[in-house]
């Protein structure tokens, strides 16, 4: 028999129950504890890892979004001229395509937006500060158009695109998304390497079993097959628990309304994201099977 059609009727076997080969493995024990805890502790961990990720996606669009569809214009010109040179930059922005809405920042939006760098008590009036026209704007916009514009009609005006700021902003997300993915694949080959450990554990306490398996004519597939079910049974029982633990701590987080503004706001699912976690056990019983398989078909040729 080949050996890809051997490793064929060892994967059917996990689906194929066979209380005879269950008896080959000891139902309880430290390799039952073990593959239990890794798995159910490795699946809550990659459920707030997914949750990590997916916010980050999240974040990175929204960042994007928000930054993309506003710019700053900022006046600085003596007392004298400021009137004058705001007028004539609210005049260019009502006539410029693109632009949906133009007005300068009063002082009570000025004051709240640098109370957290200078407190409350800023005295506004008695610093020259330069007039800033809030400036919301679609997909049409043409942002080098205006600034040309501007710097031929209105001098003292400054176009701010928020550029430099989007970019390092939605590369910090992003890297944060991989860096959510990482964790993930480590996860997942931590999983792998408690579930061999637990699987050669396992298979050197009953060696002597195995030995008198082989003398009485069973052949190393239908020993390897009892392991396998086995420790992938067990893995599927810990990552549903660890799942279902995960997601309901994720129902608990902060939402956004308790993080307004917050790095991690909206860290959790929402909608069909709640699918995702689903995939978790699915992808930990194929993580069991192959290192269980590897572990075993490997051990019972050096059991030989």
């Amino acid at each position: 028999m080949s050996k890809r059609v051997r490793l064929s009727n060892l994967g059917m076997a996990i689906f194929t129950p066979d209380a005879a080969a269950g008896r080959v493995v000891p139902p309880s024990g430290f390799t039952a504890r073990l593959t239990l805890f890794a798995a159910a502790a490795m699946a809550f961990l990659a459920v707030f890892a997914l949750a990590l990720s997916l916010a980050a996606g999240q974040l990175a669009a929204r960042w994007s979004s928000d930054l993309a569809q506003a710019v700053t214009v900022r006046i600085s010109a003596p007392d004298g001229e400021v009137a004058a040179q705001t007028e004539a930059a609210l005049t260019i922005l009502s006539q410029t395509p693109g632009v949906t809405k133009a007005a300068p920042i009063g002082p009570d939006m000025q004051q709240a937006l640098l109370s957290p760098w200078l407190g409350d008590a800023l005295p506004l009036e008695d610093l020259p500060l330069p007039v800033l026209i809030d400036v919301a704007v679609d997909a049409s916009f043409d942002s080098a158009g205006l600034r040309a514009r501007l710097a031929g009609e209105v001098p003292a005006a400054v176009l701010d695109d928020h550029g430099r700021w989007r970019a390092p902003l939605v590369e910090a997300a992003g890297r944060l998304r991989s860096l959510g993915g990482l964790s993930l694949a480590l996860i997942a080959a931590a999983m792998a390497a408690m579930i061999t450990l637990a699987a050669q554990a396992a298979l050197a306490a009953n060696a002597r079993i195995i030995e008198t398996l082989r003398l009485v004519g069973a052949t190393d597939i239908y020993i390897a097959r009892a392991f396998v079910r086995r420790f992938t049974q067990r893995a599927a029982l810990g990552s549903v628990l660890g799942t279902a633990l995960g997601m309901l701590a994720v129902v608990f987080l902060p939402g956004s309304k308790d993080l307004e503004g917050g790095v991690l706001t909206g860290l959790g699912f929402s909608g069909t994201d709640w699918l995702w976690p689903l995939c978790i056990p699915v992808l930990s019983v194929l993580v069991a099977y192959a290192a269980t398989r590897a572990a075993a078909l490997r051990n019972l040729e050096t059991l030989r």
